[in-house]
């Protein structure tokens, strides 16, 4: 009675809960950070102090992925994060090493030295990214210029007032292999640190799966399978185990053809390699929306014939959709 009292009580005083708050944008986050990393990037050679500034991008950007994981693989292959590849890449790296990094339980303080490593990675790359933007062969010149750029971007670091020694390690050693055939030094097994080698597998893949000016992006399983065939230059194990099983084959943003032959996006991962996935087109090709635009069918990949068949192209899923019609708000501009 007295719980009803109050109740009453309430409603009369207008003592009703505040709504809540919706969730910040995981796209809208990605890309503020992104703005605020080329900045901090283009300006780095002037700066002294500026490891503060970029421990803070760092935060902002764990924070966006917390908010939706999902969310952000899916900003990587649905080329959502704006601005400069370079810079951009930079960015989808650290998303993937994040994801990771998190599955294996590291410790917040080790996600942050990762995630500032790999959004500094290539900054000694940075004055000479419109040599690259070409499809033709590397010259030698060029060539020693990639080779080069983990002494750069560590002595840029080091000018900027960068002293975390784990964090210039991830970055001289994001381009080691385990069998010694990587940049700068050659180093190899033990001598390359687990989070360097994390890095590496992150900026190797969405390497693949970005798309260029000069050529297409590959698809996920695809890139995924480049890189775990790759054994001799990535030997640990575990970590190739966990990067595949976090990632996956189809992570959200691919958009796929199921067995039923409808065609969707993948919007989320339910473990075990199970996804679920957002119907666009139905077996005949034919739309799939409502009077009010809104895509409605949903299809888990282990229900009868709503296995992916196969990953698509933009060109051959030809569908066209915002993120928000998607996932909603989290994934507004």
């Amino acid at each position: 009675m007295n719980q009803y009292i109050n109740s009453l009580k309430d409603l009369v005083m207008g003592d009703t809960p505040a709504p809540q708050a919706a969730a910040p944008s995981v796209l809208h986050e990605l890309n503020a950070a992104n703005r605020r990393l080329e900045k901090l990037l283009v300006d780095l050679r002037s700066e002294h102090n500026a490891e503060s500034e970029l421990r803070a991008v760092a935060r902002d950007v764990i924070r966006a992925v917390e908010l939706n994981p999902d969310i952000a693989l899916a900003c990587i292959f649905l080329n959502q994060i704006n601005g400069t590849y370079a810079v951009r890449h930079c960015i989808e790296t650290a998303i993937v090493a994040i994801i990771v990094a998190n599955g294996l339980r590291k410790a917040d303080s080790e996600i942050l030295t990762i995630t500032a490593a790999s959004l500094t990675m290539n900054v000694g790359m940075l004055r000479y990214q419109n040599t690259f933007h070409k499809s033709s062969a590397l010259t030698s010149e060029e060539m020693s210029i990639v080779r080069r750029h983990p002494l750069e971007s560590v002595d840029l670091l080091r000018d900027a007032g960068v002293s975390d020694e784990d964090w210039i390690a991830c970055v001289l050693q994001h381009h080691e292999n385990d069998d010694g055939t990587g940049y700068p030094v050659g180093c190899s097994g033990v001598e390359i640190q687990q989070n360097a080698r994390l890095i590496s597998l992150a900026d190797r893949y969405c390497a693949q799966v970005s798309a260029r000016n000069y050529r297409c992006s590959v698809l996920p399983d695809k890139a995924l399978a480049r890189l775990m065939d790759d054994e001799e230059k990535f030997d640990d194990k575990a970590l190739c185990t966990q990067f595949a099983a976090v990632v996956g084959k189809f992570p959200p943003g691919t958009l796929v053809r199921l067995q039923n032959a409808e065609i969707g996006v993948v919007t989320q991962r339910d473990g075990d390699g199970e996804v679920q996935v957002q119907c666009l087109r139905d077996a005949s090709g034919k739309p799939l929306r409502n009077a009010s635009g809104m895509i409605q069918i949903v299809r888990r990949s282990t229900e009868p014939e709503c296995a992916i068949s196969e990953a698509l192209s933009e060109d051959q899923a030809d569908v066209r959709f915002s993120m928000k019609q998607i996932w909603g708000e989290q994934a507004s501009l």
